[in-house]
C-alpha cells in the first residue's frame, strides 16, 4: 500500500512539473504572437506612408549629374 502512495506521488509531482513547464512556455508563445502582430500593423502603416507620397516630376535637367567634393 505504501509503494502504491509513492508512485502516485511521484506520478503526481511529474504531471505537476509537467503542467508548469507548459504554462511557463504559454506566454512566450501570446508574447510573439502579439510581437508578430505589431511588426505587421508597423510594415502596413510604413508602406500606406510611402504610397502616400506623391510623385515626383523634376524637370529633365534634374538628377542627370552627381557633384562630387573631395
Amino acid at each position: 500500500m505504501l509503494r502504491k502512495r509513492e508512485l502516485l506521488i511521484m506520478e503526481i509531482s511529474s504531471n505537476v512539473g509537467s503542467l508548469a513547464s507548459q504554462t511557463s512556455q504559454a506566454p512566450d508563445a501570446v508574447n510573439m504572437t502579439v510581437l508578430r502582430k505589431a511588426i505587421d500593423m508597423q510594415a502596413q502603416a510604413a508602406l500606406q506612408l510611402i504610397n502616400a507620397l506623391p510623385a515626383v516630376s523634376n524637370p529633365s535637367h534634374l538628377g542627370q549629374n552627381v557633384d562630387q567634393i573631395a
